[in-house]
């Protein structure tokens, strides 16, 4: 039960994240009267049509913005994971740095250059 309600959670914050200027415009839609009378800067000039129009797209701006400094916080994050031990020495987060692991071991001797690999003989 405990498991159900945790997915959910997360597939509702992966969807609120993603869908957030149409939750900007659902507010707008459904608050629409209040918006223009109270919160619009041009509430006072009526000849314009305004009618929160202006509140809607500085709400849009503020979304894109938030989303924007979000992607690149995320960003920096992941990249410039470094940890400042002391002066001299400078440990990486150690999931960002790769272990390549190579076959070769240097304890044999390198084959000489005039022998060919020859397919085993039948018979």
């Amino acid at each position: 039960m405990l498991q159900r309600i945790t997915a959910y959670l997360l597939i509702f914050s992966l969807v609120t994240v993603n869908f957030s200027r149409f939750f900007i415009y659902a507010g707008f839609e459904l608050n629409k009267n209040y918006i223009a009378t109270k919160l619009c800067e041009n509430r006072n000039k009526p000849w314009l049509h305004c009618d929160g129009k202006c509140y809607f797209s500085k709400k849009i701006k503020q979304a894109e913005e938030k989303q924007a400094s979000d992607e690149r916080q995320s960003q920096k994050s992941l990249f410039q994971e470094v940890y400042v031990i002391s002066s001299t020495d400078i440990k990486f987060h150690s999931s960002l740095l790769q272990v390549i692991v190579t076959p070769y071991d240097c304890t044999l001797p390198p084959k000489p250059a005039g022998m060919v690999f020859h397919p085993p003989q039948l018979g």
